[in-house]
Formats: structure tokens, sequence, C-alpha cells
């Protein structure tokens, strides 16, 4: 019984054993020589490429099948190859065979022939309703087919009494329905003759009260036929001769209004009033965006003494720099407090007078504010400049460079500014460091990162004048 490995209670004594295979033999056979016994198969496979050890100046062999033997083995305790699965039988290796007959978990071939190959036990359930090749028949027009035909039949069959699929609430047999939902179905479609969307029968009336392309009449009895009631605004509108419309200057203040055809007369007998109204107009638009963009300017700037500076994209700023000498960077201005001091930070990435190519130097400057009449002069709060070290907080203690300095109140860039002060002005460079931080200093901490470094400015004002 070969094809399968068998599965012993016990292990086979060593003399059941083949000695080429190491597994309990099958059809054993003796070599007359020596009397050593082995499977057959595997003796016949050995003397393919060697002869039998004891046989040694031999030069044939006789082997003779060893029948008592072969009983004696097939005689040993097994279970069956599905133990595994869940089988629980036991026997003599020579019942194997006898037991497959009736094991439920040998697979068989399904007896319609079918090509399908399943255990014993799950034949029963596939016969009765997984094979293709089995008998059955329709229970609506009494034809036989086999079940993968049945399959195909099932949905189809025109004698199945079903419901309209319109759920009208109508059951017929299939060969029927189509006559029943073309022509006498209440929930049938139907499209509207105008837009082509389709509509259940019974509502298409109802919608031509609101359909898009319904045929209408211009209200202003121009003439025009057959206007889709969706395009009728717009025919009002651009196209409709009789529609009454105002001057395009109407903006501008004019308040004329006569039939579309007669605007063309209107413009060009009023080309010098038209003119002066839209003079009129953008000269108060102008003065509306100034007044706007003044007061988003005032909007957008600090009014807590502290300006925090992002300088972005470092090294081409750098670089810049070191290209054109006295190269200044500006923040963007910052009041000390509400209502208080406007100032503005510069910058000199590479330095400026004795910092030149070594250094950052940094400055502030006092700039034209709107509460500067109602603040005391000369400029006097103490200034603190920091570049803030961008290391992570939680790896080590970020180690700022921190300046402070008290203003002259000599010096006449703390003086009260006036309103036409040009910030370029070397006059008015402010007060600062221009060696605030060398260059190689900026390189031993985080004080660049992403190509960005961060300026603090900060104001020190009494808590009175806050107040």
């Amino acid at each position: 019984m070969p094809g399968f490995d068998y599965k012993f209670l016990e292990k086979p004594k060593r003399r059941f054993q083949c000695p080429l295979c190491s597994k309990a033999m099958r059809e054993p056979v003796q070599v007359s020589t020596c009397g050593h016994r082995f499977c057959d198969t595997c003796l016949q496979e050995f003397l393919r490429y060697a002869v039998c050890l004891c046989a040694q100046g031999s030069t044939s062999l006789q082997i003779y099948p060893d029948p008592e033997l072969e009983q004696q083995i097939l005689a040993l305790p097994i279970r069956c190859i599905h133990s595994e699965e869940g089988c629980r039988w036991t026997g003599q290796m020579k019942q194997l065979q006898g037991h497959f007959s009736t094991c439920a978990f040998n697979v068989i071939p399904c007896p319609n022939r079918c090509s399908v190959k399943l255990t014993r036990r799950d034949l029963p359930d596939h016969l009765q309703h997984d094979c293709p090749k089995r008998k059955v028949k329709c229970e609506f027009c009494g034809s036989e087919f086999t079940g993968e035909a049945y399959e195909n039949h099932q949905g189809v069959c025109p004698q199945e009494s079903v419901y309209c699929e319109n759920k009208c609430g109508a059951r017929m047999m299939r060969r029927l329905l189509s006559q029943h939902s073309m022509a006498e179905c209440p929930k049938r479609t139907q499209p509207c003759k105008y837009c082509g969307k389709e509509f259940v029968f019974d509502t298409i009336q109802n919608h031509q009260y609101h359909c898009p392309r319904f045929p209408v009449q211009c209200p202003n009895q121009c003439g025009t036929p057959n206007i889709a009631r969706e395009d009728l605004a717009n025919h009002m509108k651009d196209n409709c001769g009789s529609a009454l419309v105002l001057c395009p200057f109407k903006d501008a203040g004019c308040k004329h209004r006569c039939p579309k055809l007669a605007i063309g007369r209107h413009l060009e007998d009023t080309t010098k009033s038209h003119l002066t109204m839209m003079c009129n107009l953008v000269g108060r638009q102008r003065q509306e965006i100034l007044e706007l963009r003044r007061e988003m300017e005032e909007l957008s700037v600090s009014h807590d003494g502290v300006l925090i500076w992002k300088l972005s994209d470092y090294s081409r700023k750098l670089q810049e720099a070191k290209l054109r000498s006295n190269h200044e960077f500006f923040s963007p201005p910052f009041y000390t407090h509400r209502y208080g001091y406007k100032l503005q930070v510069s910058a000199f990435l590479n330095g400026n007078g004795s910092g030149e190519g070594s250094h950052l130097s940094v400055y502030i400057r006092v700039l034209p504010g709107e509460y500067d009449n109602l603040l005391e002069w000369p400029f006097s709060y103490k200034v603190t400049f920091s570049i803030l070290d961008q290391s992570d907080p939680s790896l080590s203690k970020p180690q700022h460079i921190t300046e402070t300095f008290n203003p002259d109140p000599n010096w006449k860039n703390f003086q009260k500014p006036c309103s036409s002060r040009n910030s370029l002005d070397e006059s008015t460079l402010g007060f600062g460091y221009p060696k605030f931080i060398s260059h190689e200093e900026i390189k031993k901490r985080n004080y660049v990162r992403d190509n960005c470094i961060f300026i603090k400015a900060s104001i020190e004002i009494p808590q009175k004048i806050m107040g």
C-alpha cells in the first residue's frame, strides 16, 4: 500500500525496518547471500548504484520475496492516516485499505463525476447543494436542470411569480412583467420632453410647472419665442431689448434708468458727467485704501514692548551681506506699550563698523509714531537685545546671548523723531552693538537652526507708564 506514511501505535521493531529508508518494510525481500531484508523498491533503487556489502566478490545477487515477514509487518497495529483530522480508527496495517471504504475523512471523487474531490463526510451536503451535476426541478415551470444550469435558470424563469420592479404592488408572472412596466405600471418612469429627465408617470404633469427647460414668454413682451424657464433671467438681463436697466455708472452715482436699447444713447450724452463721477469715486476709494492700509499696519504691530524677530533663509542673507558692504536688514516696527513709543530693530549679518566681517551687529532706533505728541522725550527706557538659543530645552538649557543698555538722553536718535525721518539715513542708525556676537560663536550652539535665527528686543517700561 504505497503512497503514504503509516501512523503506527508504536515504533516498529528494528527487524521490521528497512536499512535503506528506515521505515517499515513494504513488500519485503531477502538477499540470499547475506540474509538481509529490504523494501523491494528500496533495494532495486540501491542496486542501480552499488552492491550489497555482504556480497563482495559475488557476480550476482539472488533476491527472494519474504512473505512471512510481510505478514508480520501487515499485522502491526496502526492508526488511520487521517487521525490528525479526527478519525479514531485503529487496527492492523492490512485492514487499512478496507477502512478507507468507510472512513469519513477519506477523500473520494464525487459520484456525479463533477471533478470535485472531497471527504466522505462532506459528500451528502455537496450532492444536495453544491454539485453542478446534481438534478434539480424548477418549482415554477417544472423543467429539470443540472445544478449548474439551474443556477442560471433561477431569476429568469418566465413562470415565476414576481412583484413589479417599480414597487407599485402588482404581482405577476415574469413573462408579463415587461409589458406591465412599459405601458401599465403607474410607477413607471417617463422622460420629460423638454429637459429629458426621468420622472414617475403620475408626477410628470406637476413637473412641467417647475421644469427648467419648459418654454415661457418674456414678461417684457419683447417678442422672443420659446425661452427656456431657466434662461429667462439671463435673457432679461443680457438680451431683452425691452428690459429696464440701470446706467453702468450707477456705482459712481448715476441714477438713470431706461430700456436696454436706449442705454447707448444715454452713455453718449453724459460722457463728461460720468467722467467727473468716476474721478470723484477714485479719489474717495484711494483715501479709503490709505486709511485701511494704515489701520492694518497698526493692527499688525506689537504693543507689549517685546519684539521677537525671525530672520529666515539666514545663509543666503549672510552671503548677500558679505557681497554688499554695510547691508542692513530691518525688523517690523513695534510699540513699547499701547499708545507708546514706536521702535525698530536692524541687523547687519556681516557686521558694521568695528564688527564688519567678523560679527553680527544689532541696533535699535525710534521711529515717528502715532502718539509722539503725548509722550515724554527723550526716550529713556532700558533696552535688552538677545539672540535666542534654539536648542531643545529637554536636552540642554538654552544659552541666550543678551546685552542691555540705558539710552543716552543726549543721543540724537532718542529725541522726538520728525515725521520725515528716513529709516535708511546714516544719522538715524540708532544705538546698539557692532560686535553683538561673532560668527564663530554663532556656530557653537543652535543660534542658527533650520536656516533661521531669532533676535529678541524688549523694553522695560515702568508700570505707572503702562497704566
